[in-house]
Parts: C-alpha cells; sequence; structure tokens
C-alpha cells in the first residue's frame, strides 16, 4: 500500500503538484479516512470561486464569480468509499461553522442549484460546466491519468465559506465530486493579505521621453487600480504627475494610453476592463492636469500583448500594466 501511495504522489507531482505539506489546513483539516493526493501553495496569487449560480464558463463577477488574492493552498483528497458527496459536504459544513466560518454559498449539480437560470431553463450542460470549471486551474494535476472532471459530474457540491480575521480574511472553497470509480475533494484556502509592495521602481518624466524616443513606448506599473476595478488609486498621482509633466514638456506629442492584464477571466471581459482602465487614466490627465483631450487616446488591448507568462502570479503582474505610446 505505501508503495502504491508513493507512486502516486510521484504521479501526480510530474504534472505539476508540489510537495505534500506536514499537515492540513489547521482551519479547514479533511474528511476522515480521505488521502491526500496532490497539494499546491502560492504565497501570494489570485483565483476565482464560486460565489452564486453560474452559467457556462465566463468567470466574471457578473456571472457568480468572485476573484480573490492571497496566500492560496490547494488540497486534492480522495475521498473514502462508500461515503456520499452529501454526507461529506454536511460534515465541512459543521465543522467549519464550529470554527466561526460563514456559509456564503452552497450548491448541488443534481438539483440544478449550480447554475443559473435563462429564458427559463437551468443549463442542460450545467453539470459539465461544473466540472470544467474545477478543471480550468492549471495547478491541479490529472488523478491516474484522467482530467479532474471526470470526476465531477456526477453528485457535485459545491462550499464557499469565510472566516473574518483582523489579519484578514480566509476563505474555504470545497468541492466534492463521486466518480464512477472514486470520490475526490478539492480543498482551496485563500487566506487574504496584502501583497509585498514596493517592488516597481519610480519612473519619471525623463526615462518616459526617453523610452518614448528610443522605442515608441513605455510601459508603467505606478498606476494602480482596486482588483477588478476601473478606478485610479491616489497611490498613482505620483505616475500620473511624471505623465503630466511629459506631456506639458511637447506640447506637440500625442500619446494612446492603452491599459493592459493578464489573461484571468474571459477575453471579453478582459477587454472591457482595460478600455475603462484607459480611459480612467486619460480622464485623471485631461480632468486633473489639464491636458487637452485631442492629444489623448485611450484604449484597451486586454490580455493580447502579453510580455510574460500568464502561467505563473510574476508573469501577470508583469502582464497587468499601462503604456504610453507615441500617435
Amino acid at each position: 500500500m505505501k508503495k502504491y501511495i508513493s507512486t502516486l504522489f510521484a504521479l501526480l507531482w510530474s504534472f505539476g503538484a508540489q510537495a505534500a505539506p506536514a499537515a492540513d489546513h489547521p482551519l479547514v483539516g479533511r474528511y476522515g479516512g480521505s488521502e491526500l493526493v496532490g497539494y499546491f501553495n502560492k504565497d501570494y496569487d489570485e483565483t476565482d470561486v464560486i460565489e452564486a449560480p453560474f452559467f457556462g464558463a465566463d468567470h466574471s463577477p457578473d456571472n457568480g464569480w468572485r476573484r480573490l488574492e492571497g496566500h492560496i493552498q490547494l488540497y486534492y483528497y480522495k475521498l473514502p468509499s462508500g461515503r456520499s458527496s452529501l454526507e461529506v459536504l454536511r460534515n465541512y459544513q459543521a465543522s467549519l461553522k464550529s470554527k466561526g466560518f460563514v456559509e456564503l454559498f452552497s450548491c448541488s449539480t443534481s438539483d440544478g442549484s449550480c447554475y443559473m437560470k435563462r429564458t427559463g431553463h437551468v443549463s442542460t450542460t450545467g453539470p459539465y460546466d461544473f466540472a470544467n470549471a474545477l478543471d480550468a486551474s492549471p495547478e491541479l494535476p490529472r488523478y491516474k491519468g484522467d482530467y479532474i472532471r471526470n470526476y465531477f459530474q456526477t453528485n457535485g457540491r459545491y462550499l464557499l465559506a469565510r472566516l473574518a480575521r483582523p489579519q484578514g480574511d480566509v476563505y474555504a472553497s470545497i468541492a466534492l465530486g463521486e466518480g464512477n470509480r472514486e470520490s475526490l475533494a478539492i480543498v482551496r484556502v485563500i487566506e487574504t493579505k496584502a501583497m509585498d509592495s514596493g517592488k516597481i521602481a519610480f519612473v519619471g518624466a525623463d526615462e518616459m521621453r526617453r523610452t518614448i524616443g528610443a522605442t515608441g513606448r513605455i510601459a508603467l506599473y505606478g498606476i494602480q487600480f482596486d482588483f477588478d476595478k476601473a478606478m485610479v488609486k491616489p497611490e498613482s498621482k505620483p505616475t500620473l504627475d511624471e505623465i503630466a509633466a511629459l506631456l506639458n514638456s511637447d506640447s506637440a506629442m500625442r500619446i494612446a494610453v492603452v491599459g493592459h492584464t493578464d489573461a484571468q477571466g474571459t477575453a471579453a471581459y478582459n477587454m472591457d476592463l482595460s478600455r475603462r482602465r484607459a480611459a480612467s487614466v486619460a480622464a485623471a490627465l485631461t480632468g486633473e492636469y489639464g491636458i487637452d483631450a485631442s492629444r489623448i487616446t485611450p484604449r484597451g488591448a486586454g490580455a493580447t500583448q502579453p510580455l510574460a507568462s500568464n502561467d505563473n502570479e510574476e508573469g501577470r503582474a508583469k502582464n497587468r500594466r499601462v503604456e504610453l505610446v507615441r500617435e
């Protein structure tokens, strides 16, 4: 048996999982008799969780999804045989409630409560959509060569709960599925926290001028937005000051302000968000600094022009930017 488990762990890690932790998450734990068959950890990243009925593959906030940032750990369990997903769910609900968690959402594929109704009908592909959504996470390894979705199309259940803490809320996202051969649980724990800051070098007007003169464009990371929002944050002022200084120093200069996102979410949603963010920057420059609006063209590129891989947070952070492009 030990040899079998060791072989299984080796197979899973080869598909991208990380070394197993010393113990389960202290606030969430595991269902008794479960075997940990995969683990993933990121000190700071973002992930999507289901907080309301959804429809299809769109992970946008208006389709039942919420994006969270913080310390993310994923525990991937094989459940003991003979136990239903309902029984496992009820145990997790009771345990989390006793620790102060508040349930935000729960649903089942069997009664259609996971899916949004459209034109009076529940999606006929609902169970497949639910399973596909779980399989979309790149950190999840295959189980015995199978896609994860194969285990979540029958009696799938889901639970999202939150524990409020002064140092940052903790979210527990628990997905359960009864496969034809085995039942699995995906337990994702997100501990929200502030990201390490001060990592971006300040870019002044002189450097902007030199870089634009040499390459026709410059990527800026000093313009900040709240997560999933388009309003420019107050801490963006030093960079806006320098952009205004650049434009005031050359009255003939015309630029495009181009918003860029990472590849999380749908292409349409990212394109719209990038356009709105670019428009907010342009509005700040014209409204607060008096720059002639005819000299600034806001544009959105979404995730179509990445500078780095979107497979990790370091690359995604590089892709989330505002660029100034000489017109």
